[in-house]
């Protein structure tokens, strides 16, 4: 289900994300420091929650600016006979691709300082996408880094074939309300080192 808002003036909602961003970005030093095993939980947590079958593509991400370690998910996953991803940026403005990886293969450096699968890669097309934030609310939305990847990802994945898009983040990263604009895409839950906040089928 790909659900979208409308935030009224666009110049309110350019400063209310990059404020927010601010003070999360501030704040995720104190969460990673304090939040020992967190990755841990996280993998428990997703097993927990979720309804995962062998042979299903999920994409993760290669965790940065002290993002909560999804790769324990991705290793338990592989476990479980998951083929897992992670995302690749062609271009500027453009949806990600999907290249499969698994942990031990070779990583090569992507835009904007990231870490992607090597361009000989198998291109795969994830059912389950485990999806970086840097803020989330109860109402499904997410705040991410401003490139709208993600959004644009979601909407091309979801013409293709049924996704679930699930936000990892530190509980900590929980708000009240996500400024969120026309092409802001709800997710359908998000998955925490405290547990699993269900948001849409």
């Amino acid at each position: 289900m790909i659900t979208t808002h409308t935030f009224v003036n666009q110049n309110d909602l350019i400063i209310d994300k990059i404020n927010m961003r601010k003070r999360i970005f501030r704040q995720l030093k104190r969460l990673s420091d304090q939040a020992v095993g967190a990755d841990h939980r996280l993998a428990i947590n997703l097993f927990g929650a979720l309804s995962l079958c062998s042979g299903m593509v999920v994409s993760g991400y290669w965790p940065m600016r002290k993002e909560i370690n999804v790769l324990p998910c991705l290793s338990a996953l592989l476990s479980y006979g998951c083929r897992t991803a992670l995302p690749v940026i062609l271009e500027d403005k453009h949806a990600l691709i999907f290249r499969a990886w698994s942990p031990g293969d070779q990583l090569v450096k992507g835009l904007y300082g990231t870490f992607e699968p090597r361009p000989d890669a198998e291109v795969v097309y994830p059912t389950l996408l485990l999806v970086p934030l840097v803020a989330f609310d109860r109402s499904g939305n997410r705040l991410g880094y401003g490139g709208g990847y993600y959004d644009r990802t979601l909407v091309s994945l979801h013409e293709r074939h049924a996704i679930r898009a699930i936000g990892v983040g530190y509980a900590g990263q929980e708000v009240n309300c996500v400024p969120v604009g026309a092409h802001d895409v709800m997710l359908n839950g998000f998955l925490t080192e405290n547990g699993f906040i269900k948001i849409l089928e």
